[in-house]
């Protein structure tokens, strides 16, 4: 479990937040409240493709993500332009690592812009926020 620091340290950044387990998993959580869930779940598909090492996993992996996330009517279609959509679309036969990282960095930048404030605005933010503070005074003033 994150202090209360740690939590409150989530504001500072979209960054902070991803980097921290119980942060991603709160963010997660509110994005599928959102219906938004499969920014995250792209976000994080790209992360792991891009530390793939065998060729053959790369070209499964890659084909995966595109069949999830980016051809037209995907179970997960995320939402980029047509340009971006269009290139990975004819490059996908031949994927390297960085095939998705424009459509990783539209997303990252909608999640930063868009839904990473609202998530600072949420109720489910200034709840756990204040769990912890709350669990902080019962641990410090045990004679309450």
């Amino acid at each position: 479990r994150s202090t209360t620091s740690e939590t409150m340290a989530w504001s500072q950044s979209v960054d902070t937040l991803l980097a921290n387990k119980d942060g991603l998993a709160a963010f997660r959580t509110f994005l599928r409240s959102e219906f938004s869930e499969e920014n995250i779940e792209f976000w994080l598909a790209c992360e792991d493709f891009k530390k793939t090492k065998s060729s053959t996993k790369m070209v499964s992996k890659a084909q995966k993500i595109y069949s999830d996330f980016i051809q037209a009517d995907a179970p997960k279609e995320i939402n980029i332009d047509f340009h971006t959509r269009n290139h990975i679309s004819q490059n996908i036969s031949e994927p390297t690592l960085g095939c998705f990282d424009d459509a990783q960095r539209l997303i990252y930048s909608l999640m930063a812009k868009d839904s990473f404030p609202r998530f600072l605005r949420s109720e489910e933010y200034k709840e756990l926020v204040n769990k912890q503070q709350e669990g902080n005074q019962k641990r410090w003033l045990p004679f309450l």
